[in-house]
């Protein structure tokens, strides 16, 4: 009897856990959620002149776009240049780490250059503009960060606010690499109604 006893108290104990470990998996699945979703909204205050400028800047552009940046933002710039290529706008993907070990010598005279970084302030980021002011390119900022060195150099700055990431430690690029994408939608898609892109248009690029 005194066994059947501890048995049960043992399962009562086990699910008492598991509903405990299920109730925190929601909470901070939710909570993700929402801060996401908080990140995106508050774009809509960056959709302003400097925003209204640098995409003329990118339509009018007679070379390519150029998207660059590290770590996270590294992988939402190649996710921005699949976007524009498929939605009429040129461009290239460039890792900044590679670019300052050579990489650099893809831009072209009539090249643009975006640049994405959270800070403002990485170390690769700050050695690479310098260099594209040198080559005399234009460089448009994604950032969250408007007194950064990026934001002060870039020749158009968009302000990407992120208040707070995703994970629980807020290190983790969560809400600031959703922010970025969507930002970079934003973009591609303000291109595609200025140059009128039709269906038809996105047909060839999609056989």
């Amino acid at each position: 009897k005194s066994l059947s006893l501890n048995l049960l108290q043992l399962i009562e104990l086990k699910n008492y856990f598991l509903n405990i470990n299920k109730q925190q998996i929601i909470n901070r699945a939710n909570k993700t959620i929402e801060l996401e979703a908080t990140a995106i909204q508050q774009l809509k205050d960056s959709i302003d002149d400097s925003f209204i400028e640098s995409v003329k800047l990118i339509c009018d552009c007679q070379g390519r776009t150029v998207v660059t940046g590290m770590g996270k933002s590294a992988i939402i710039a190649q996710k921005i240049v699949a976007t524009f290529n498929s939605t009429g706008t040129p461009s290239i993907f460039m890792h900044a780490a590679d670019a300052i070990h050579g990489d650099i010598g893809m831009i072209q005279p009539s090249d643009s250059v975006i640049c994405i970084s959270k800070s403002g302030e990485t170390p690769e980021v700050k050695v690479l503009v310098p260099l594209i002011r040198n080559l005399g390119n234009t460089i448009l900022a994604f950032t969250s960060n408007e007194k950064s060195y990026l934001a002060k150099r870039a020749d158009y700055s968009i302000y990407i606010p992120v208040a707070q990431e995703a994970d629980p430690n807020n290190l983790a690029p969560t809400a600031s690499a959703v922010a970025q994408m969507a930002m970079g939608d934003a973009f591609a898609t303000a291109l595609l109604s200025l140059r009128g892109f039709t269906t038809e248009d996105f047909a060839q690029y999609h056989p």
